[in-house]
Order: C-alpha cells, then structure tokens, then sequence
C-alpha cells in the first residue's frame, strides 16, 4: 500500500510541476503578448516626437531654399522698372495719383464712327453754365482757376471764391501767365473743356440724358484752366484738328479726351483716333489719368458761348410781341452790327452765355458789376 501511495504521490507531484509549468509558460506567453502590445503606441510617441522634428528642418531647409527666396523675375517686378517711372512721373505731371490703365488700351476700346450733324446743339443741352454743382458757394470758373493756378490771392468779401490773381504754367502752350482779374485781363487764363461740348454732342452726347450732359459740362475732369488765346483756336476742335503747342503736354492732352470718352461712352472718328494713336506712338507708356478733380466748371470758348446768339437776333426787330423775354425790350438801344444784349443776367445764363467776356456779343458794363471783363459769372 506505501509502495503504490508513494507512486501515487509522485505521479501528482509530476502532474502538478507539469501544470505548473504550463502555467509560467502561458504567463510568460502573456506577459509578451502584453509586452509586444504596449510597443505599438511607445514606437508612435516616438515616431510623432522624429516627424516633428524633422517636419521643424523640412521647414528650415524650405525656408532657405532658392525656391522660395526671390526669384530673378519676381525681383525685377518688385523694382521700378524705366517704364514705371516714366508713367508713375506722367501720373504726377497730370495731377493724378492713380492711373486707370494705358491710353493706347482704352483707346482700342472707343467705337469709331462718323461725326453726327450738330443739328440740334446748343450750349443750355448741357445745363446752365458755371453751375455751382459742388455746391461750395463758390462759381465753378473760379473753383478752376483755385485748383490749376499756384500762388492764388480772393478778392475781399468772396469768403475765398472769387479768384483775384494768380500764375499759370498753361499746360497748353508752356508759357507762365501771370492772371490778374480784371476788365481788360481776366479773359487771358479761359476754362476749357478737354473734349469740347460741341464734339461730344456730335459724337454721342446726344444719347445721354439732361443730368449725364450736365455732369460730362461740369466735370473737373474734362476742365483745365489754359491760355485764352490758345482756348479760343482750338474752339471745338477734336484731336484730328488741333493739339497744343506744346508737344511736351500732347500724350497727358489726348490721354485725358481718351478718358472723357471713354468715361461717357462717347465715339472717336477715324481721323482722330489716327491723331491720337499718332501722339501715343511717342509715349507707349502714357496712362489715362483718373477721375480725380476738385471742382466742376463749365465751357469757356467762344464759339459755344455765342451759339446761341443767331437765334435770338431774329427777335430783337420786333421786341413789343414778346415782353415775357427779357432781351427784347432793351435791344433796340444797345444793338450794333447785329449783337442781341440781354437786360439781365438771368437771361444770359438762360440764353446759354454766361459767362461774357468784354468784346464778345451780349457784353455790357451793366452785367459786370465788378468792372474786370467777365460778365454774369
């Protein structure tokens, strides 16, 4: 009974050691399972902590590479090029600090079509002259002459509208006019405009309507303040027909109709935009200046004042039908050679006048109350 208890004993005792055994054996499988597990996520750690470094020299390198310095071409966009400052110095010379593109550009963008009869044109389809549109207080001709002239003096009493003296450098002829007001001087400085009022009736100002053509008359835009003398040749004239003398001021000159024109959607003919494409030829950087201005004005040559002027000469022999008409009644005792004189101002600027230099017809000293040669102003 010993002999087979004993050999019972150690065949449990085997199985035991045996059970056991398995037993660390899973414990160790499961301890590297559980080991080979928990590797994963501390590789990761590691792994993300080497990208961000590397990602930090990536950046490094990215940010010193030649890619990503200034190129050649970039560095030569950055620098003024001669054709910049040729056109940022046209840009100062005309008075504006922005450009709105190249004139030979918009330019090819003007229709080109035949000049329309002026059948119809007077100078009241563009409004009353001088208007004071800004409504500053002050007429639109001297706002004009304070905006172009340097070293500008007001007559007493005019809050600092009515300009008594000042100096022109004319951009039209070159020459430095010393403007003093008065009766036999105030017409040497003369409001033009850029694209004369009778050219752009005929070339599609006739589309618009009363308050387009009143702001296309009144525009600083289409307004600078120039030689009498040299206002008065160009009258009505397009590019085809007249430039100014001075050549330095031609490519600003047709660069500014260009801008009126196209701004009020108006027409070349094929002769002027031969004129124009001509003087650009010679400047192909000229820009179109903006739209910049301080005041508005209105037509101050000759030709548009006097328009008006045939038609009332057919009432002036028989004053007594029409006494609701101012001129009338006074015409008999001032005509001479056939000039209509008008009672008031109020009728000049009614009849499209306004203003009336010494010399021209419909001038009197009784309209210029202030004795310096301009008339209802």
């Amino acid at each position: 009974m010993s002999n087979s208890g004993g050999a019972g004993e150690r065949q449990y005792s085997n199985i035991t050691r045996g059970v056991f055994s398995r037993g660390r054996s899973l414990t160790k499988l499961i301890a590297a399972i559980l080991a080979g597990t928990m590797l994963v996520p501390l590789s990761a750690c590691g792994g993300s902590d080497s990208d961000t470094s590397a990602l930090s020299s990536d950046s490094a390198s990215e940010s010193a590479t030649p890619s990503e310095s200034a190129s050649p071409s970039e560095t030569s966009e950055s620098s003024a090029s001669p054709s910049d400052d040729a056109s940022a110095q046209s840009d100062a010379n005309s008075g504006s600090s922005n450009a709105s593109g190249a004139a030979v550009d918009m330019l090819a963008t003007l229709p080109v079509k035949g000049r329309a009869p002026k059948t119809g044109y007077a100078r009241t389809q563009f409004g009353a002259a001088w208007s004071d549109v800004d409504h500053n207080g002050c007429d639109t001709r001297n706002d004009i002459l304070k905006r172009d002239m340097t070293n500008v003096t007001f007559k007493s009493g005019t809050h600092d509208c009515v300009v008594k003296t000042g100096t022109l450098n004319d951009p039209y002829t070159g020459k430095t006019i010393n403007f003093v007001r008065g009766q036999h001087t105030s017409t040497a400085v003369q409001i033009d405009h850029v694209v004369a009022l009778s050219d752009a009736w005929q070339k599609g100002a006739q589309q618009l309507n009363a308050d387009q053509r009143l702001q296309l008359a009144n525009d600083p835009y289409n307004l600078l303040a120039v030689d009498g003398p040299a206002n008065q040749q160009k009258s009505d004239s397009d590019a085809a027909s007249w430039l100014p003398s001075n050549k330095s001021f031609r490519c600003q000159y047709v660069a500014r109709q260009i801008g009126v024109k196209h701004k009020y959607a108006l027409w070349v003919t094929q002769a002027e935009k031969d004129a124009m494409t001509n003087v650009l030829s010679g400047c192909p950087g000229q820009t179109v200046p903006d739209g910049g201005g301080v005041a508005a004005s209105a037509q101050a040559d000759s030709q548009p004042v006097q328009a008006p002027a045939p038609a009332q000469t057919q009432a002036a022999p028989a004053p007594a039908p029409a006494p609701a008409q101012a001129a009338p009644a006074p015409a008999p005792a001032q005509q001479s050679g056939g000039d209509v004189y008008c009672q008031n101002c109020s009728a000049v600027r009614a009849a499209g006048k306004a203003p009336l230099y010494q010399g021209q017809p419909g001038y009197s000293r009784k309209l210029d109350r202030d004795g310096d040669g301009v008339a209802c102003e």
